[in-house]
């Protein structure tokens, strides 16, 4: 029987009756749309890894409160974002500035995968249809205040009405409609400029050419052949190291000044996150006698150049699905 017939045989007083293992098969189906749910929220994958952990420990416990007044799903995404909100009352008071996030983190493409075809207007089908998902929209996301930001993604992205928004936050609606407005424009204000004639999903062949030429020469450390392909109002950041560069020439500096035409012997792995080009690369070291971890760049490419780089630290690379070593050349 499939967790939904079985909750349907539920009455109300029924929920609280389940034993755990029956109520673990209800929730754990949501897993994956609730985890992309509280990233949305905190833009950390491991924060929203903890809150969903949260979630569903507060549904085991509440589970006679459930009256069957919403869906079951329903219920759950109304425990997972009182969770993230009390978490970033905790741990995060203050929204992002300065157009970075340092508690950034990547979204592996394959775990976005295991989110269950549907209908267009069920919530994880939405979650990865809309380009909510990438970079851009997460790092423009955690510069609104938690409420404000709760607002946005339940009303824009999951599609949940005013007044079931406004009673998950104990607001009224007329609050909510005066939220959502003040969040669309501080969205306005962090998106790219050009973000309505974003593609997302599938990549274009002008795309991966562009992605193969990066990788090229970066692997090659041609600095002039990677400042080629930089539109001039590119941006490049490296959470949770903090610094945000803007422009061509900024950009170019920063790899001059790291020493980046001085590295030797790079290996590269194409990849994809946030429904995003990404390379990862690896670096030679003699004592392993092997290909170790080193960084992961996630673009954004536009018309035709690259417009944003986020570079985050080899400590994502088991999330990611990526080899922990790259054996010497010619002996794969």
């Amino acid at each position: 029987m499939s967790a939904d017939a079985r909750l349907e045989e539920l009455d109300v007083s029924g929920l609280g009756e389940v034993d755990e293992p029956t109520f673990a098969g209800l929730t754990e189906r949501h897993r994956r749309e609730l985890h992309v749910h509280c990233y949305r929220m905190l833009g950390s994958f491991e924060d929203a890894e903890d809150t969903v952990q949260e979630t569903f420990l507060r549904a085991w416990r509440r589970r006679e409160t459930f009256e069957g007044r919403s869906t079951f799903r329903a219920w759950l995404y109304r425990i997972a974002t009182n969770a993230c909100l009390d978490l970033l009352a905790k741990c995060r008071p203050e929204p992002a500035t300065g157009g970075e996030v340092q508690w950034l983190q990547p979204y592996p493409d394959r775990l976005l995968d295991e989110l269950p075809a549907g209908h267009a207007d069920e919530p994880e089908t939405v979650a990865v249809a809309r380009e909510t998902i990438e970079l851009a929209y997460l790092v423009a996301v955690q510069h609104l205040a938690p409420r404000p930001r709760a607002v946005l993604i339940l009303r824009d992205v999951i599609g949940w009405p005013a007044k079931d928004v406004a009673q998950l936050l104990g607001d009224s609606v007329n609050s909510v409609n005066s939220a959502l407005q003040r969040a669309r424009a501080g969205m306005r204000g962090h998106l790219p400029a050009e973000r309505q004639d974003w593609t997302g999903g599938e990549q274009d062949a002008g795309t991966r050419e562009l992605v193969r030429r990066y990788t090229d020469a970066s692997v090659a450390t041609d600095v002039d052949g990677l400042a080629a392909m930089l539109r001039d109002d590119v941006r490049c950041s490296m959470p949770p190291t903090p610094g945000l560069c803007v422009g061509r020439d900024a950009v170019v500096n920063d790899w001059v000044e790291s020493g980046f035409e001085g590295l030797q012997g790079l290996r590269a792995v194409l990849t994809s996150v946030n429904r995003q080009p990404a390379v990862a690369f690896y670096l030679w070291r003699n004592q392993e006698s092997a290909y170790l971890p080193l960084t992961i760049d996630v673009l954004r490419v536009t018309d035709g150049a690259i417009t944003e780089i986020v570079t985050f630290h080899d400590d994502q690379f088991p999330r990611l699905g990526l080899p922990e070593r790259l054996p010497a050349e010619g002996t794969e």
